[in-house]
């Protein structure tokens, strides 16, 4: 089959979105000085993006998340509740260190599996992964691609971000666990008062289990720790998954690992972005945004960021607002990105991991009822802004 063949509907859009960027530029709409400034801009979060999908992607083949997996469905013993918190955990863990995106890739068919091996309703398990891939990503710059976007205006190190983001990121949780727990948890939407632990999980190969193992724990220590650029630290980490691979596994190292369809519509998207801010989205979002640094812009600069998420995405959305909020204005730009990161939970495209996961459960059959999607994420969305955007006013 040709490559033409393999690419699905989605694959086309990206590469339109791309062609139109391209476009933009080609026909003057996008001056090639503000192109060049777009790609510069973006170079490191791609490389990334790249590095960091690879690294998840082997570290799943090793079968790391399989064996966590299992090991919290076995810490619940049965119970529920417990079950619930550990995978609240889990989720949350993984959005943290590794982005919300390789939540969403990754995660998703492993919870699946995880309700096939426990006998439990998959919808639940879902439902945590693609909430919790965006709303427990306030807490590290690499937890989302907008917060590795704002890092650079805002001028924070990682640690001092997280000494910034905790208490917003506590809210948003806590929030999330609220509403998770309230329409997709409870006795009445779950169907079974306990489950039936699965056996531990044995990986195949244990020696790439534990390189991979490895490998992960550095990436999260250089991301803490180190001074150094995020894609850096990515792509050694990565290299070194990949040479475990290529030593003990080498037919795992297809072409296939490397994201050319998120980095395709990446780099569109934002090409795309720039040249309608030049043609007046900008005047729109500062009417939408405005100025004040207080309460009331911060929850301004939110709202407008999390409506724009659901119509377009939230990565547009960002660079949107960004343009417009004044320098100065540090806690209104957060505020932004917590309506971003929050706030697009209500429309399946509102953030590429939502689409990512969408995409992941009707590959395994599991049907997402998009009335009752819709409905608890607007609500989530507003409960969840409106309880960060305090907690980072408290916090500040």
């Amino acid at each position: 089959m040709s490559v033409a063949g393999r690419l699905n509907v989605l694959d086309w859009v990206r590469i339109g979105l791309l062609a139109v960027g391209a476009g933009c530029v080609a026909v003057g709409l996008l001056p090639l000085s503000d192109a060049r400034a777009v790609i510069v801009r973006i170079a490191g979060l791609l490389a990334f993006l790249g590095s960091v999908i690879v690294l998840a992607e082997l570290t799943a083949e090793a079968e790391v998340f399989d064996v966590i997996a299992t090991w919290v469905a076995a810490i619940g013993r049965g119970n529920y509740v417990a079950l619930f918190l550990l995978c609240v955990g889990f989720a949350s863990l993984t959005t943290i260190t590794l982005n919300l995106d390789t939540t969403a890739v990754l995660l998703t068919p492993v919870m699946l599996a995880l309700a096939g091996k426990v006998g439990i309703a998959r919808l639940p398990l879902a439902m945590t992964t693609a909430w919790l891939a965006n709303t427990a990503s306030l807490l590290l710059p690499v937890s989302n691609l907008t917060n590795l976007l704002a890092l650079n205006r805002i001028g924070l190190a990682p640690i001092a971000f997280a000494g910034r983001m905790w208490g917003a990121e506590l809210a948003s949780v806590a929030v999330t666990m609220a509403f998770l727990w309230l329409f997709y948890w409870r006795r009445g939407e779950r169907g079974a008062d306990r489950y039936v632990p699965p056996p531990p999980h044995e990986p195949r190969d244990r020696l790439l289990f534990a390189v991979a193992g490895v490998a992960c724990l550095v990436f999260i220590a250089a991301i803490l720790f180190v001074n150094a650029p995020l894609w850096i630290a990515s792509t050694i980490c990565a290299a070194l998954v990949a040479v475990a691979f290529a030593v003990r596994r080498p037919r795992s190292l297809r072409p296939g690992l490397l994201p050319w369809q998120l980095l395709v519509f990446v780099t569109g998207l934002f090409l795309v972005i720039a040249t309608l801010s030049r043609h007046g989205l900008s005047d729109v979002m500062l009417r939408l945004v405005g100025s004040d640094d207080g309460l009331v812009g911060e929850y301004r600069a939110a709202t407008a960021g999390a409506a724009l998420s659901n119509v377009v995405n939230n990565l547009p959305a960002y660079v949107a607002g960004e343009a417009v909020i004044p320098k100065a204005n540090g806690d209104q730009l957060l505020a932004l990105l917590i309506g971003t990161n929050v706030g697009p939970v209500v429309t399946p495209w509102a953030s590429l991991a939502t689409l990512l996961w969408y995409e992941r459960c009707h590959a395994h059959g599991v049907e997402i009822p998009l009335r009752k999607l819709m409905l608890t994420g607007t609500g989530l969305a507003v409960a969840g802004i409106v309880a960060t955007v305090a907690a980072l006013a408290v916090t500040r």
